[in-house]
Parts: structure tokens; sequence; C-alpha cells
């Protein structure tokens, strides 16, 4: 256990296990945060965690919870998380995109398997007349998927609890595309999340964008929060800006890439917005040689039209992988 003495090794696995216990609405022992780290990369024993667990209550970070070793994260322990060091912020929003392709298991022709899920919470007496904003999102196909799921207080969303007084909203994310293409073998680089103007229905071309491996958060969250993107106006008229996604595939695989694409077509998935051609701009956004621009409809546009219509929601985007089959359309609920 050397590792435990190392300064540097310990900072960057605390700020870690905080941000794990920040992005849980209930209290984690040891045993969930062990598997949620290994899920980033970092493995350490139970026995480990728990021993970081205890050195970070005497730091006043966290703080136990009843009977059993849950914890929780204290407001000191949300202000190291904001202080923590630009490289050890860096590029988990890109490390999320690799974990959650490498949990799809969904397979195209069966309709069925494993997909990723951006999950969104709504105020309870808000998500009704929310509902009814997203729809015509769905309608449009400016979503990832029309099927979505919801789970009352209390419930999980995948392994995400839903806190008190809320209604939690599981739409598909895009990552379903990398996870699907990685499974047959064909590699695809995640750029990044941007704002992409639309004209008259029509892709015009990103105005804003986040690189994901310079960034802790989903940039579709950032976007949103910031009152970015007019979802609506694209519904109504065409013109307007949406959430989407850039990624990049290698030349070689465009035949099987668009085989796997058209097979899509039949399972409710159309999150491929455009295929470029090899080394040409898409949008007006630079290709790499040898390589195709893809683009992909972000899957939180629904809740960003809520968002811009004054509903109160809080995501959290790219979170979590829930079974296909157990989805349901939007307009049945």
């Amino acid at each position: 256990m050397k590792e435990l003495f190392k300064p540097e090794d310990i900072e960057r696995k605390v700020i870690l296990i905080l941000k794990i216990l920040h992005e849980s609405p209930e209290p984690l022992g040891a045993r969930v945060i062990a598997r949620r780290m290994s899920e980033r990369g970092v493995e350490l024993s139970e026995r480990t965690v728990r021993y970081h667990l205890k050195m970070m209550d005497g730091r006043g970070l966290t703080q136990l919870v009843g009977r059993r070793d849950g914890r929780i994260i204290t407001e000191q322990g949300l202000n190291e998380i904001t202080d923590a060091r630009v490289q050890d912020k860096i590029g988990l929003s890109i490390s999320r995109i690799d974990v959650l392709s490498f949990k799809t298991t969904f397979d195209v022709k069966k309709k069925r398997g494993l997909v990723p899920v951006n999950v969104s919470f709504f105020p309870q007496k808000q998500f009704a007349d929310a509902l009814q904003i997203m729809k015509p999102v769905f309608q449009k196909k400016l979503a990832v998927s029309s099927h979505v799921a919801i789970a009352a207080a209390g419930k999980k969303l995948g392994d995400i609890a839903v806190p008190q007084g809320k209604v939690g909203f599981a739409t598909v994310c895009s990552i379903v595309i990398n996870g699907v293409l990685l499974k047959h073998g064909i590699p695809i680089d995640s750029k990044f999340g941007g704002i992409l103007q639309m004209k008259k229905g029509k892709l015009l071309r990103f105005v804003e964008l986040i690189h994901y491996a310079g960034s802790s958060l989903d940039p579709s969250e950032i976007f949103i929060r910031g009152k970015m993107t007019s979802v609506r106006d694209v519904v109504k008229n065409g013109d307007g800006k949406i959430l989407a996604n850039f990624r990049e595939i290698p030349a070689l695989s465009r035949n099987l890439v668009e085989r796997v694409v058209d097979d899509f077509a039949g399972t409710d998935i159309h999150g491929v917005l455009s295929i470029g051609n090899i080394g040409h701009p898409v949008c007006q956004t630079h290709v790499d040689m040898n390589k195709i621009g893809m683009i992909l409809a972000g899957g939180l546009n629904p809740v960003a039209a809520a968002y811009e219509e004054g509903f109160d929601v809080d995501n959290k985007a790219m979170s979590t992988v829930m079974e296909f089959e157990k989805l349901q359309k939007v307009e049945t609920l």
C-alpha cells in the first residue's frame, strides 16, 4: 500500500472520491466508491478507499452518516473540488465518454442491450408541463432517440438515484454511437461538444465549442446553463441553435459506418446528423487528413428546450447506462 504515502497520488484520489460523492444524491460506502473509481481507471481496494475516507473525515471533507460507512461530501469538500489543481480537472469528460462507450452493449439488430443515458431532474410540480415542451423536440428528431425513462423520487435511473421532490428523466446519449461503432471495431475520436447553428432546418456551422479533453464537465451542461441554445426556435421555424457533438472516424471505415448508421434507422436511434467526406470540413469545422467528420445530435436538446422556457432542471450528462428495452417512447408518457 505504498501508494498511500505519495502526496500527489493521495490528492488525486481524494479529488476523485469527492467528485464521486458530489455526483451522488445519496450517501455512498467504500465498496460503491471503489467500483466507481475503477470505472474511471483508478483501481483501489475497498479497504484502501475506507482508509482514504477516514483521512478525509479528519480533514472535514467528508462526513459519516448512519451506522454504516456511508459518506456525504461537506461544504469544505465542495470547496476542495472547486480549488483543485487544473491538471486534476482536465480530461474527466473524455474519460467518461470512453467508460460509457465501453459499457455500451446495445445490439442494433436485436434492439436490446445497455445504452448510455443523460439523467435530468425536474421539480415534481413542473415535470408534466416541461414534458409538453420537450415532446415536439423529440418529434423533430433533434434528440438521439425518442425512447426515454422516468423515475419518481427515491427510485433509480441506471445507478443514479432521484432526489426527494424531483422526477428523474433519462434521455439516450449520443455516446451510444461511439459504443456501437467500437463494438464493430471502428475507433472514433470524440473531439468536442458545441452549439450548432441551423438555418431553414439545415445544418450551418458550429458557433461555440468546448473540447472534451479540456473540460471536467459535459459541454452540453455548460451551454444549457449559459442559455446559449434556441432549440424551441428550431422546432418552430428551423432557425436557431441546438446542442451537437463532433466526432472523427478513419476514412477507411466509412462504408462500415454507413451500414451501421442505416441499421440504427430501425431502432429509433437517429443521432447522426451528418457524415462528411475524407479530409473535408463539416459545417465549417476542420477535419484531419485521412479522417471523416461526423456530427451527432445532443441528447439533451429536449431538456435544453425546457430550460429555455424557464423550467428548473439539474442535469447529469453522460451519467450512466440503462437497458434500451426498458425505455419507452416519449409519446406514450
